[in-house]
């Protein structure tokens, strides 16, 4: 890490904890003179759990509060919940606590017993720590002396696990640009955005010759492989893309922020998971906390980060979401107007947008 700044050197941490866990391999989790190890539950193994049970002399399983009440484990409203790991459960009862889609295929055994330890910021460290791995927010962990008694493994600092949304997004640097004449826009360039240490890549199209004096018309978008490329009814997000670009060349020009946070920020396997258990009754903002994940995952610090890159200091959001508007106000950003950004809904996303304005506080 010679020559790195410590942002980058936080964030290459980060991204190489986060690729031992989605291999199934724990990683130390440290503040001040306490640590746990950690292993994310959905990828439990029988071997894994051997291995990791020679390293440890003891365990438990921690999960989001969410996930907790949907297990009907009385809880305190703590961010993060201690289970007792009793002697029956197994490596696939593990992949079951932590996977709702699961529940009918695999009835879950329980009772479970909650630890009576409120949570602390290295518990909700921990499970940031597989949520920024993509990963359901679920795992198996120990307390240890220290990062010192496993030098095999990576460690991380609970503080910059928790400010790792906001040190990505301060690190965000133009790395590429280009014009893309699109059907509709020609006059079309891209700008990619990524920490210089690697990491998560988001996209401004910039459409026209847009003035960095006056408030400039944009949309935040994040991204939706479902709806954006192969054209999903089950949601609007498609739609909100092409009308945005139509409806930013139709003003003379803006930006438009694709930013990587596909499923509001729980990842396209997590929202593939929140899409069955929709198919089993449950809304889209109930299938997210069922899974453990808060309702809404999204920062909006790296679309603050780019329009001042790009040199806009004040927007005319394109948004039926109130959260975006306070989001980028939040950095910096002055939002003088939102933009009303709706369309005709179909049979397939009628209740997903009756959710948004009943749940989410969308304006439809």
């Amino acid at each position: 890490m010679k020559g790195m700044n410590t942002s980058d050197q936080s964030l290459l941490r980060l991204e190489r904890a986060a690729d031992e866990l989605r291999r199934g391999q724990p990683v130390v989790v440290t503040s001040g003179a306490q640590a746990l190890l950690v292993m994310p539950l959905e990828l439990a193994n029988t071997p894994a759990l051997a291995r990791f049970d020679q390293m440890v002399t003891g365990s438990f399983v921690m999960l989001t509060n969410n996930r907790a009440l949907s297990l009907k484990v009385a809880g305190e409203d703590w961010a993060a919940v201690r289970l007792e790991r009793p002697s029956w459960m197994k490596a696939e009862d593990m992949v079951a606590l932590a996977d709702p889609t699961l529940d009918l295929a695999s009835p879950l055994k329980g009772p479970y017993r909650r630890v009576n330890h409120p949570s602390t910021e290295l518990d909700e460290a921990a499970i940031k720590m597989v949520k920024w791995a993509r990963l359901l927010p679920a795992v198996l962990a120990a307390e240890v002396s220290g990062a010192d008694a496993f030098p095999d493994q990576m460690a991380v600092n609970a503080d910059e696990i928790l400010n790792a949304d906001f040190t990505q997004a301060a690190a965000l640097r133009q790395v590429a640009s280009a014009r893309v004449p699109l059907a509709g826009a020609e006059n079309t360039h891209l700008v990619s955005f990524r920490p210089m240490a690697g990491g998560i890549e988001h996209i401004a199209i910039v459409i026209g010759e847009p003035n960095r004096h006056d408030p400039v018309l944009m949309r935040i978008h994040s991204e939706c492989f479902t709806g954006d490329l192969l054209g999903s009814l089950k949601c609007d997000c498609g739609e909100q893309l092409r009308g945005a670009i139509k409806a930013i060349e139709d003003a003379g020009g803006g930006v438009l922020l694709y930013l990587a946070q596909e499923g509001r920020g729980i990842g396209l396997i997590s929202k593939l998971k929140a899409y069955a258990l929709q198919d089993q009754g449950y809304d889209t903002v109930d299938a997210n906390t069922r899974l453990g994940f808060d309702v809404d995952e999204r920062v909006f610090a790296p679309a603050a980060e780019m329009l001042k890159q790009l040199g806009f200091k004040s927007v005319r959001l394109m948004t039926n979401n109130p959260d975006k508007v306070a989001g980028l106000e939040r950095f910096g950003v002055t939002v003088t107007e939102r933009v009303a950004h709706k369309f005709p809904t179909n049979p397939h996303n009628e209740q997903y947008l009756a959710t948004k304005k009943a749940k989410t506080g969308h304006i439809l």
